[in-house]
């Protein structure tokens, strides 16, 4: 178990990067949270099982139909306990 931060770059606000977000980490048992910052990136907190993690990461770097992700950033952190399910921030 662990927990993976990331922040996407590039055409990822209105575009469903959120919601896809959600449904997928969903789909995989993750817990936490996504948002879109006021810079036009879009931010992410899951934790569960590395495997999985590993999968949205990889998802994050093409996203949903219509987004342009030009740049992530990710750091792998100690599982926090702290979510119950995965939620959208606003």
């Amino acid at each position: 178990m662990g927990s993976l931060y990331i922040l996407v770059f590039g055409t990822v606000q209105g575009v469903f990067f959120r919601s896809e977000t959600q449904n997928l980490a969903k789909k995989l048992g993750l817990v936490g949270w996504v948002k879109n910052n006021k810079d036009g990136s879009v931010e992410i907190m899951a934790s569960g099982e590395r495997k999985t993690l590993e999968k949205l990461l990889e998802w994050c770097y093409h996203g949903p139909a219509g987004a342009k992700v030009t740049e992530i950033e990710f750091r792998w952190m100690e599982f926090e306990e702290k979510f119950d399910e995965f939620k959208i921030i606003i």
